[in-house]
This record gives structure tokens, sequence and C-alpha cells, in this order.
């Protein structure tokens, strides 16, 4: 194997030997550090042979050895040191520095209105798209997250992105239900805002609108931030 390849051809390819294995569980291993593939400048993750290699050396190892992912994290960080494995000597993996990937940069640092192009997915391509498992788009589906159209714009490819970083982060699809609730429920409101505006006889009124609108939104935004911040310093710190 040369190259490079997406998580889609890595999942294929150790199909053959881990018929159990998902997309989920690679970007999983992952977000756990122990594996860490180079990135496109737009976020996708270029998996080569090393990164294969040690992937089929996790999956082999939680398989054949029961081994939980913290030995094995410690394993590999010994191979990387060039120390032998079963060596009872050596750093621990916090004296190991690795490299870890760069997040997908899609946290809250686009426009809120974001040009979403003119491509568009089924639901196949969107799941490859945003390197998810069709499971798991289907789920996000059903949750209100993504569109029942079957069809998938830049947009849609934007919130499977953000939800794909949550189920990284241990959450499932039916956790996430309460954001397009919350959505809705900040539309809600906004549209109050401008409705007077869009009534009005101007031509600047749509652009006064919009302007209006993304105003509110990312100042909810930030004090939706801070409030949880807030409470997130007050358990960790109690």
């Amino acid at each position: 194997m040369t190259g490079t390849l997406t998580i889609g051809e890595v999942l294929k390819a150790l199909q053959i030997d881990f018929d159990d294995i998902t997309i989920s569980k690679i970007r999983f291993l992952e977000a756990e550090g122990l594996i860490s593939p180079d990135r496109t400048d737009s976020g996708y993750r270029k998996f080569d042979d090393d990164d294969i290699d040690r992937l089929r050396y996790v999956l082999r190892a939680q398989r054949d050895r029961y081994l939980p992912l913290k030995v094995i994290r410690e394993e590999l960080d010994r191979i990387d040191a060039g120390l032998d494995v079963d060596s009872p000597a050596g750093p621990t993996p916090e004296d190991v520095a690795s490299v870890r990937g760069d997040d997908d940069g899609l946290a809250g640092d686009q426009p809120l209105l974001a040009p979403v192009g003119h491509e568009t997915w089924d639901l196949a391509g969107l799941a490859a798209a945003a390197e998810l498992d069709q499971s798991d788009v289907e789920a996000l589906v059903a949750h209100g997250l993504l569109p029942s159209t079957g069809t998938f714009d830049g947009a849609a490819l934007r919130v499977a992105r953000l939800a794909a970083d949550l189920l990284d982060a241990g959450l499932e699809p039916r956790h996430l239900r309460m954001y397009p609730q919350f959505a809705e429920r900040q539309y809600a409101l906004i549209e109050q805002l401008i409705a007077p505006v869009l009534r009005q006889r101007n031509p600047d009124a749509r652009s006064a609108a919009t302007a209006r609108g993304e105003r509110v939104a990312e100042r909810g935004a930030a004090l939706n931030r801070a409030l949880l911040g807030n409470r997130l310093r007050d358990n960790l710190h109690s």
C-alpha cells in the first residue's frame, strides 16, 4: 500500500481482517491519540502506511490480547522511542512526545451565513465527506440535525462535521437533538426582531435585517458559551 488513503479507504482495507471496524472506531482511536494522520488544507484526514500499521497493531492488541487502550498506548510510545515493548525500563507515555493532529478548524470561526457552495451529496456521499458512518448520518437526520430530503448541501456538511467532533468526544447522535431544538427557539426569537424590518418598503431592509439577525445570533452564542463556561468552572473547581 502506497500513497495516502481516505478514512473510507482505510476502513475497507481493515475490514478484511477486522470485520467489526467502523469509521467511528477509527476516529475514536485518533481522538485517543493512538494514531495521528495528516490532514489536507480543508481538514480531511490523510492516512499513510504507518497509520495503517498502527491501526492494525491496536486492533490486534484489543482482539487477540484483550489489552486496554492505556496499555496499547504505552506499547506504542515505547515502540516510537525505539524501546522493546516487553522491557520494564524506559520512559512513561508522558515522557515520550507524540505529534497530534490539528483540529478541523470547525469551531465557531465561520460567518453565521457563510456560503454553502453548489455541491450536493447523497447520504453515502455526505457520510464519506464528513467521515461518519452512514448509520450516524441517518441518526442525525432522525434527530433533526440534518434535512430528511436525501440530498445534502454544504450547510448540511458543515453540521455533519461539527456533529462528528461531538461524536468523537463520546456523545451519541440522540444526545445532539437538543441543538436543533435550541436553534429553533433562538430563530423564533430572532424572527420577531427582524420581521418588522423586512416589512419596511426599503431597498436596504433585507441587509439591515440580516445584520440585526447575525448580531443577535452571535451575541446569543457568546452568552451561551459564557454561561456554559461558568457552569464548567464551578464544577471543576468545586
